[in-house]
């Protein structure tokens, strides 16, 4: 169990670091000698997680979905945007979300290594067939077509934020595509209910960490 864990943690920290040299440098001018160094572990054990540095982009970019930080809600699209808030949240401060960005938009190296983009329109369009499901949305809605629409728009933001502020707006931008987005594929009963505050995703992140720790205290008890 122990040597589990070990290989665990060995393999969280070659990912982190390569996460953060491709974020700060892109995919090809990243080196595995600058990810060997700043995971601290030896050419072994990189290699024994990751054959080759597109397999280390692959896992970087696998490591984007992630249910961390996912609330149950009684509206399942309130569960999409909550999602896509704490994501805004947490994007600017996250190396792996950072690297996700910047090796999705990479055109020449996602030939090699892929892109998160098809991962998160199939996580969007998940929660919309099952609001669909539950009549949150309006009968024309097909799911499939308005995650790639909306996908198409969060990436817009994001790109227009960083460049624009260097990030600190994109909550504000989040919450207003959102407020766009919603009017027209959101049951009139539901609408009003939905939560899409700039503020959302910090809010969620708490209640979640609050969560964490009465667990891991309720665990040491």
């Amino acid at each position: 169990m122990a040597q589990q864990d070990r290989a665990i943690r060995t393999r969280r920290a070659v990912l982190e670091a390569a996460a953060s040299v491709f974020a700060e440098r892109g995919y090809a001018a990243a080196t595995l000698a600058e990810i060997l160094s700043r995971a601290e572990v030896t050419k072994g054990a990189l290699y024994f997680h990751f054959d080759s540095k597109a397999d280390l982009a692959q896992g970087v970019l696998q490591a984007q979905i992630s249910t961390d930080y996912h609330l149950s809600q009684e509206l399942k699209l309130q569960e999409w945007v909550d999602t896509g808030m704490t994501l805004a949240r947490r994007l600017p401060r996250d190396p792996m979300l950072l690297a996700g960005v910047r090796l999705s938009a990479d055109l020449q190296g996602r030939e090699i290594f892929g892109s998160a983009w098809p991962a998160w329109a199939g996580l969007i369009t998940s929660f919309l067939a099952e609001a669909k499901e539950r009549n949150e949305v309006l009968p024309h809605v097909v799911p499939e077509v308005t995650a790639q629409v909306f996908l198409g728009a969060w990436i817009g933001v994001q790109f227009v934020s960083q460049a624009a502020t260097e990030w600190t707006d994109l909550e504000e931008r989040m919450s207003a595509l959102f407020d766009h987005m919603l009017p027209s594929i959101a049951a009139p009963a539901v609408l009003v209910r939905l939560d899409t505050a700039p503020d959302r995703g910090a809010r969620v992140i708490a209640e979640v960490e609050q969560h964490q720790q009465a667990a891991r205290a309720g665990a040491d008890a």
